[in-house]
């Protein structure tokens, strides 16, 4: 475990950063990749350990993949033609990998075992585990946590199957059984969530129709090759947004960020706290779309925001608590209970981490309350922890930035899940 003395108290952050490449879209591209036909040609993929456990797992089922710099080339067979893994899939810190896996393998006719890190291992998986019991396939898990393990199926089936709550992953699971399912999958939210994984279906040849909140997914196993440019990520943008408007006297210009709809909800909350975020070089011919961002220091007004606003910032809810801290007046953040499910539970995480720092922040059952136009500062050195959660460790880092005294960031090396560059790029833009 890595301490990390944190920068504190700086100048502003200044410069262009070329993050890197979408996480969500880079774990897609694989998968799809590994099951179509012919070699599919990923461009800009996100090198980190996430990542890595997604070409692990189709590497240990006989998926072949070439890297060529920032670049993948993956060499598809069908998905009759994947081979049984001699050991469990090891699933590391990526709840994404995960979930996606087992749609993906659903229908396979051998066993699979998949396996994670500590953190991992107590992340509830009913959510995915249920529907795909419906459509047919078996899973054995202790309070359907992992370890898992999918006994060999025998077809599955389509079903109609209501989201009980907004997920892409769940969503995104059902579609990639649905394609290999007998008849049709109809997958109907409560709101929309990231559509990367219907978007990359039709790069790749297979046509997901949406009918108001309905998804429908007719069976087809036949995917052709392609090449995805993977934009850069917005998650992974959003820190140095953050950073850009509240450490003064900086400027941040950020390329080739993608600006999907679904995932610029960080954009539409920060522009209601009176952020303006200007947009050039937009690219939008198929695929994903893609701009560069520019961000000065600003001024923040508390806000309201409500479950209809989160499945479209949900990762980007501690760095928005951030950006509260500083707004003026109080923002009040509901219907985020998801948050108790991720790395870590997140809203007490960033609860207690950033009152730490000396915000003032109350935890609630699904979100926060947070006082704003709290200066950040320690009276002695403190150590604040990421937990093992790499978007808590990434946003204490940039908290540090606006706070007076000497901190430290404990288990630091969890940013290498989504952004192994972060601390290389935060030194490269602190202003001397």
């Amino acid at each position: 475990m890595t301490d990390r003395k944190l920068q504190t108290a700086v100048q502003g952050v200044r410069g262009r950063l070329e993050v890197p490449g979408d996480k969500s879209i880079s774990h897609r591209a694989v998968m799809l990749g590994s099951i179509a036909d012919g070699d599919t040609y990923i461009k800009g993929i996100l090198d980190s350990d996430d990542v890595r456990s997604t070409l692990g797992a189709m590497a240990d089922m006989g998926v072949e993949a070439e890297w060529h710099d920032q670049d993948v080339i993956v060499h598809g067979r069908p998905l009759t033609a994947l081979e049984e893994p001699s050991h469990a899939l090891n699933m590391g810190n990526s709840g994404t990998s995960t979930r996606l896996l087992m749609g993906l393998l659903a229908n396979q006719p051998f066993p699979i075992t998949y396996s994670g890190d500590a953190s991992l291992s107590t992340r509830p998986l009913g959510r995915v585990i249920d529907p795909l019991g419906k459509m047919g396939a078996r899973y054995v898990a202790t309070n359907q946590r992992l370890p898992a393990t999918k006994v060999p199926t025998q077809g599955l089936h389509g079903i109609h199957y209501r989201l009980p709550v907004a997920s892409a992953q769940v969503k995104s699971a059902l579609i990639l059984a649905g394609l290999q399912a007998e008849g049709q999958t109809v997958i109907t939210g409560p709101l929309a969530t990231r559509d990367h994984t219907e978007r990359m279906l039709q790069q790749f040849g297979v046509t997901i129709t949406r009918d108001g909140q309905d998804i429908i997914v007719n069976p087809t196993t036949k995917l052709h090759a392609t090449t995805i440019q993977v934009p850069g990520d917005i998650s992974s943008a959003a820190f140095w947004l953050i950073a850009g408007l509240i450490v003064p006297n900086s400027q941040l210009t950020l390329t080739k960020v993608g600006i999907n709809d679904t995932r610029t909800g960080i954009l539409r909350l920060l522009q209601r706290m009176g952020a303006v975020i200007t947009m050039a070089n937009v690219v939008a011919d198929g695929g994903e779309p893609y701009a560069d961002l520019t961000v000065t220091t600003q001024g923040l007004q508390g806000i309201h925001i409500n479950g209809d606003d989160v499945p479209t910032a949900v990762d980007e809810i501690p760095l928005l608590v951030l950006a509260a801290t500083q707004a003026l007046g109080d923002t009040v953040i509901t219907g985020a209970q998801e948050l108790h499910v991720k790395e870590t539970d997140r809203i007490a995480t960033v609860t207690t981490q950033l009152n730490k720092l000396g915000a003032n922040i109350e935890a609630r059952e699904d979100g926060f309350v947070v006082h704003g136009g709290t200066p950040l500062r320690v009276a002695e050195p403190t150590t604040v922890d990421s937990c093992g959660d790499h978007r808590i460790g990434m946003m204490l880092a940039i908290a540090a930035l606006i706070t007076d005294g000497e901190v430290t960031l404990a288990k630091a090396e969890a940013v290498s899940v989504s952004y192994p560059s972060f601390f290389a790029d935060l030194e490269r833009v602190v202003a001397e």
